[in-house]
């Protein structure tokens, strides 16, 4: 039993709760944080029924901390990564005619990709054509991130710079 500015709280009054709602709202009012738990109600105490849930925080993008150089590779769709990989953010266009590229943006690359999304078959086009665009071999081009989206993440392990990486991207573009 708890006992406050002529409220009396026991079990029974917690069980009938809906009926009852906004006096207990009230009662939140005027408790304090520090109440022990009630007798006979299993796990509840007021404390636990009187707080609020908290608010979840919005994400916010972080943008890179450095100079120039670090700014000028966050706007672009082409980058190197921390294991030293260059890195092509993709946005794929499955179930076109013909595989080609159609723009390079500052976000990312978008590609036509001349297959269904079905059973990995557009990754498995998306990386094929790559390696044709780029003049590379399959094996140095692999999917990071995103092989169920559109928007993926390919890796490119070669000597190839990203400024070359780009400019090999945007002549195939047109």
């Amino acid at each position: 039993m708890l006992s406050r500015s002529g409220f009396t709280v026991t079990g029974s009054f917690i069980r009938l709760i809906p009926k009852y709602f906004v006096t207990l709202n009230r009662l939140c009012d005027v408790v304090p944080v520090n109440v022990p738990p009630l007798s006979g109600v299993h796990g509840l105490t007021l404390r636990s029924y009187c707080r609020q849930m908290p608010k979840k925080e919005k994400a916010v993008k972080r943008q890179p901390a450095g100079g120039g150089a670090a700014e000028a590779g966050a706007s672009c769709p082409v980058a190197r990564d921390k294991s030293g990989a260059v890195t092509i953010t993709v946005h794929a266009k499955p179930g076109s005619k013909h595989s080609s590229i159609t723009e390079v943006s500052a976000e990312a690359v978008g590609v036509a990709i001349a297959a269904p999304p079905t059973d990995g078959e557009a990754n498995t086009e998306l990386i094929r054509y790559l390696a044709e665009v780029l003049d590379l071999k399959k094996s140095h081009i692999s999917l990071d991130k995103g092989s169920r989206s559109r928007d993926k993440l390919v890796k490119v392990d070669s000597s190839l710079s990203p400024e070359e990486v780009l400019r090999r991207l945007r002549e195939a573009a047109g």
